[in-house]
């Protein structure tokens, strides 16, 4: 597939299948109830029945703890989740755990994704360093099982917590606990917005080629409640930028759409070492232009930045498309 990708993520669910791009319009007529037929109790209702509906069909998720006193680590494996929801409309799911210490969230780990499953076999093992007996009690564990989906944010199935202080950390703990719904938006933690873009790169020609699509939800960062982005594209080696593109600035909007393609030229020994930095920018034309979030791409990245970059290696001139969640820009620079 040499043509550039050119779709409105929002608008379509597109998915791999067979290594071919397969296009479903969502747009459908829905059957609305006749008023006449609620029930004056469907709130009252709604409140008991379908919460303990929900929270019974998210299924089971089995893990193991043990707390080392000398080295003050935590190891942590994930085995296993069963029974989850199908989250797909093939009726499956693509199920990965995330896990953290909350509230400190400072280090994260993923699991790898199990494709087309509701009972995933993970056998991960994961281990959070620096963490003195005395300060543990105050903190919780937190398992978050995802769905993974390449074209829109990941739906999150459920997570479990276990407060530190409520275990026996003397002992290694191995158990099997129900998944209960995440409380709202915990885990969208960043509100800075979503950006979606393909990647395509032809390893005998040395060629990058980065599509990006559209952006949705971005942070208002202007007095008017809204935002003039454009976005703005690094290739970095050891440290420093090689080359950079930006795309045009779309005035006056969170929800920006561009569909503009730029191509980079980097040797076949280099796409390895190279990393590639989308950063959406907020244009002012007066002051200076200020990041919104970006997303950091490359052999060193991690979660879905490092499965958008090994999926585009192991497809070789195939524009490979995907959502991620802009993270903080920190203080870069927008020159």
């Amino acid at each position: 597939m040499s043509r550039i990708l050119s779709l409105n993520c929002a608008r379509i669910i597109t998915r791999v299948v067979d290594d071919e791009y397969v296009v479903i319009d969502l747009s459908y007529s829905q059957v609305q109830p006749d008023i006449d037929v609620l029930t004056q109790n469907m709130e009252d209702n709604e409140d008991v029945g379908y919460k303990q509906t929900e929270i019974a069909n998210l299924g089971k998720l089995e893990y193991s703890i043990d707390y080392d006193f000398q080295k003050q680590e935590l190891k942590v494996e994930v085995i296993q989740a069963q029974e989850l929801p199908a989250m797909d409309m093939s009726g499956t799911s693509d199920p990965y755990v995330k896990l953290y210490i909350f509230p400190d969230k400072k280090k994260k780990f993923e699991t790898k994704v199990h494709r087309k499953t509701l009972n995933p076999v993970f056998n991960e093992t994961f281990i959070f360093k620096s963490l003195p007996y005395g300060e543990i009690g105050g903190k919780t564990l937190v398992f978050a099982v995802y769905d993974f989906d390449r074209f829109s944010r990941h739906d999150q199935i459920g997570e479990v917590q276990i407060p530190l202080n409520t275990v026996d950390l003397g002992k290694i703990i191995r158990e099997i606990k129900d998944l209960i719904p995440p409380p709202g938006e915990r885990e969208a933690e960043n509100k800075l917005g979503d950006i979606c873009f393909s990647l395509r790169y032809v390893p005998t020609a040395g060629k990058l080629t980065v599509t990006i699509l559209e952006a949705k939800n971005l942070k208002k960062m202007d007095v008017g409640g809204l935002s003039d982005p454009y976005v703005k594209l690094s290739i970095m080696m050891n440290g420093k930028r090689l080359k950079k593109k930006k795309t045009s600035i779309k005035k006056c909007t969170l929800n920006p759409y561009y569909n503009e393609s730029f191509t980079f030229e980097v040797p076949f020994e280099q796409i390895q070492k190279v990393q590639l930095i989308v950063t959406v920018v907020d244009y002012d034309r007066i002051g200076t232009s200020e990041p919104i979030g970006k997303v950091l791409l490359g052999c060193n990245a991690t979660g879905s930045e490092l499965r958008h970059w090994s999926d585009m290696l192991a497809s070789p001139r195939r524009p490979i498309a995907q959502w991620h969640s802009l993270k903080d820009a920190e203080d870069e620079k927008t020159s």
